[in-house]
């Protein structure tokens, strides 16, 4: 039975997380209201909770958190006619306006009008109850859990990241950083071809490094404090048998940025994904006189339908990522555990669950 109360995990400043109680949602007439069954917590979200935001993303009044949700369908508006009450769908927590020049132009991830959850501007879906455009919503096969339908958005945060950086059959990926985003990004870049694959990390995250391990990398790197630049490049180099073709750059850090300058070949690409340092310091007279196209990804691009293709057809198991699992009403040791990185994928079940599957488990 469906709650009657629309609960959301709703942030009020730093470090202070609360249940509110806000009104179930009506839909417009180009929007579905879905009731969220699981949320994921990303570090943007931590980032809100910890420290008031990323970025130009500051925390200016209470916001609901969560993006990595799926659902049910509860009620439909009156011009949508793909979906019906009772449909499983993976929530695109991002969307444009629909207007502007950026829209027009596809580019719909950056558009500066567009509801994207969770941003300063727009509650996220950690909640009950949650109103989204029906084409942001993508019908689940039977056979799909509601944990992969949850996972679909890092996947595709992954997928436009490989797209980006152009990954193509038989290259060397590097990937820096072993969180969510840097294994999403590594199952991305397997799937686009990628043959030989190497990803960094600081050296006490053995257990993100062997979740990578898992999941197929050709070699991971566990980074001490003693090592030098020049030392990382030399260990890249032996494990992908030359210098990277390509680069997904999960960290954010300036260190991980410097090194991908470094041992990435002659006309390499990197894609820089991960939000870290506000600004850095990198060898661009290296990266130009060699030709190193620097790029960026946001969010993703009408990339949720191959991230659901991917996980649909069985080319790749995903849930090796979940880690844990919590109850709505637990959501502050959800997050406690989240932002202390003891896990993975960290999911919030706002549909009870079978007392057997919660908790704490080891893939």
């Amino acid at each position: 039975m469906a709650p009657n109360k629309n609960l959301a995990a709703t942030v009020y400043g730093p470090n202070d997380l609360r249940l509110d109680e806000r009104p179930i949602p009506e839909p417009a007439f180009n929007e579905v209201v879905v009731e969220v069954d699981t949320c994921g917590i990303c570090g943007t979200d931590i980032h809100f909770l910890k420290d008031g935001g990323f970025g130009a993303q500051r925390l200016v009044k209470p916001i609901v958190l969560g993006h990595e949700s799926a659902g049910v369908v509860r009620k439909v508006g009156s011009a949508v006619t793909h979906l019906k009450v009772g449909d499983r769908v993976a929530i695109e927590p991002a969307a444009g306006c629909r207007t502007c020049d950026l829209c027009k132009v596809g580019k719909y991830n950056i558009c500066l009008d567009g509801k994207h959850c969770t941003t300063q501007k727009h509650d996220g879906n950690c909640s009950n109850y949650y109103a989204q455009y029906a084409d942001c919503c993508f019908k689940l096969p039977d056979h799909v859990t509601m944990e992969e339908g949850a996972l679909l958005e890092p996947l595709a945060v992954a997928v436009y990241a490989g797209r980006r950086a152009d990954i193509r059959l038989g290259q060397r990926v590097i990937i820096f950083g072993a969180g969510p985003i840097g294994l999403v990004c590594l199952i991305a870049a397997k799937a686009m071809g990628a043959t030989r694959t190497v990803i960094l990390d600081l050296e006490h995250a053995k257990h993100r490094l062997e979740v990578a391990k898992k999941l197929g990398v050709t070699g991971v790197i566990g980074i001490r404090k003693e090592d030098t630049e020049e030392d990382l490049v030399k260990r890249i180099h032996e494990i992908l048998g030359g210098p990277a073709d390509r680069v997904l750059e999960c960290s954010g850090s300036q260190p991980g940025m410097r090194v991908a300058i470094k041992a990435t070949r002659n006309a390499g690409r990197i894609c820089l994904v991960g939000l870290g340092n506000k600004d850095a310091q990198l060898p661009m007279v290296d990266a130009i006189s060699r030709e190193i196209e620097i790029t960026t990804a946001m969010r993703y691009n009408h990339d949720y339908p191959a991230a659901l293709e991917i996980v649909a057809s069985g080319y790749v198991d995903v849930k090796p990522l979940v880690s844990h699992h919590f109850d709505l009403q637990d959501v502050h040791e959800a997050f406690r555990v989240a932002s202390q990185g003891e896990g993975i994928k960290i999911m919030i079940h706002l549909v009870p669950r079978d007392t057997n599957n919660h908790g704490k488990f080891t893939n």
